[in-house]
């Protein structure tokens, strides 16, 4: 049994086309939307491809219309890319959205998997780091062998005792320092942590034709081309409070 383990897509066709094609099922942990510029190709995708699909706050933000509760250096990009996504899904796919399970359980060749987008305690929202004392909390009374996790764009391996905590990282906008796809496979009797180089120039270039404020899409080229977050210098005009803001005035 082979399983293939994303998350954090965020609307990058781009990057799911290097994913491994000889898989059994996919799993994706969630954030299927938001930031990048095929939402409605990739929510297909998801529908057609996926064996198991995670509700991630980024999904829940634009099947709800919520706040997503990003960090501060993705505020502004996840406020203008949210509009951008909204008005570009159909109803049908914002219900899929809506429909989506915050956790599921899985059981494969007697391996115990939960998989959730954030943590069990909080599944949208809590940013918990590879190396966070509070994994040990959120594992103690775990009923399974592995735990899998999205949502901080970091791909990492954890073991607390018997349990096993696994972040695939995003495959469309990872953080870890270089433009790649990240993922993970199961081979069936242990994960194995996978990156891939994509076409991140094509997804620029369709960046850049969306239409939301010129400096949130240089904002997210930057993200896209380096694996990380906005630079500070790229920061200090949008604490301001500029257009953006103001959606009415740009879309």
């Amino acid at each position: 049994m082979k399983i293939v383990i994303i998350s954090d897509l965020h609307a990058n066709t781009e990057a799911l086309r290097v994913l491994p094609r000889d898989y059994d099922q996919l799993w994706i942990l969630g954030d299927l939307v938001n930031y990048g510029p095929n939402p409605a190709e990739v929510v297909a995708f998801a529908r057609d491809r996926a064996s198991v699909v995670i509700r991630g706050n980024h999904d829940h933000s634009v099947g709800f219309g919520k706040d997503p509760r990003c960090s501060a250096p993705f505020r502004a990009m996840a406020r203008a890319t949210g509009f951008y996504t909204s008005c570009v899904l159909g109803e049908r796919d914002k219900q899929y959205l809506r429909d989506l399970p915050t956790h599921a359980e899985l059981a494969v060749d007697g391996v115990r998997f939960l998989a959730y987008h954030a943590v069990p305690t909080n599944p949208l929202y809590e940013y918990c780091p590879a190396d966070s004392d509070h994994w040990r909390d959120e594992i103690a009374d775990l009923p399974a062998d592995i735990l899998l996790v999205g949502h901080t764009h970091l791909p990492f391996q954890r073991r607390i005792g018997s349990k096993l905590i696994v972040n695939p990282g995003s495959l469309g906008q990872p953080k870890h320092g270089r433009a790649e796809a990240c993922y993970a496979v199961w081979d069936g009797s242990s994960i194995h942590l996978k990156t891939a180089p994509y076409d991140v120039e094509e997804t620029v270039r369709k960046t850049q034709g969306l239409p939301i404020p010129a400096e949130i899409r240089d904002d997210l080229a930057a993200v896209l081309r380096h694996g990380g977050i906005p630079r500070p210098t790229q920061l200090v005009a949008r604490a301001a409070g500029s257009s953006y803001d103001r959606p009415h005035q740009w879309l």
